[in-house]
């Protein structure tokens, strides 16, 4: 497959044109025309790039790429290193964001869903990020968070939580993947029981208390880990593709 056909497939299935997006989405990084073999990954780190070589892949697709706003613009450092790598084995790299996480089927919150027994009942924010939905079998605030550790970190005491005045018993729950945790007051201001999100700043806690809700941190690789894979599973399902999924474990 070409690369700019792999990118306009992505890009229609993905609807990218919907985002206003902090990175570009598509194709970042050009490398050989034809593409056979993609390695997919949460974030294009250096572990990942050296992987996608070691397997001599074509192209390399991520949830994190490169090119972020207020980013410096000079390539030095890691990112000489990085885009060294890419350049000199002629490897693509594609980049998804927001797209990846607000897709109804192959997106990181509607997986999260997925897996958490929850039926999603609405959306909101101008890019759907905000999930909400209703736990199919009520769980008190810990065991939701054993739930989330069980599920997301192999169990690992890995969460943190938060749960100041908040519902014993968990039944509605909003959520958004990765660094979402300014949409707690939103989630608050709707009734629900618990927001979990994979990061927390310092406020977020303060928020959490004052609102009564109760507030999980769940990680930003954990709850993100799951779209860039679905991905690469619908791509291989429906074209002629090798994809293999390399998860280069990141406990933030």
């Amino acid at each position: 497959m070409h690369q700019l056909e792999l990118q306009h497939i992505i890009n229609n299935e993905l609807q990218v044109s919907r985002y206003r997006d902090y990175a570009p989405n598509g194709l970042q990084v050009q490398g050989r025309p034809e593409i056979k073999k993609i390695v997919t990954g949460v974030t294009a780190c250096q572990l990942l790039l050296d992987k996608a070589v070691e397997l001599n892949a074509d192209a390399v697709l991520v949830h994190h790429g490169y090119f972020w706003k207020n980013e410096p613009e000079t390539i030095t450092g890691i990112k000489y290193h990085r885009m060294k790598t890419l350049l000199s084995h002629d490897i693509n790299l594609y980049s998804y964001h927001l797209p990846l996480d607000g897709h109804p089927v192959l997106g990181n919150n509607v997986l999260l869903g997925n897996m958490f027994d929850i039926t999603v009942d609405a959306r909101d924010d101008i890019t759907d990020l905000l999930f909400k939905g209703t736990l199919n079998s009520p769980l008190t605030a810990l065991e939701f968070k054993q739930q989330l550790e069980q599920k997301l970190h192999d169990g690992r005491s890995s969460v943190l939580f938060c749960g100041n005045n908040a519902p014993a018993v968990i039944n509605r729950v909003a959520w958004c993947s990765g660094g979402g945790q300014d949409f707690i007051e939103s989630a608050a201001q709707q009734g629900v029981d618990a927001f979990f999100t994979g990061e927390v700043s310092e406020r977020t806690i303060h928020i959490a208390r004052e609102y009564g809700i109760n507030f999980y941190a769940a990680g930003h690789h954990a709850t993100e880990r799951y779209g860039i894979k679905k991905l690469g599973e619908w791509l291989a399902r429906h074209n002629e593709l090798e994809i293999i999924f390399v998860d280069i474990d990141n406990p933030a």
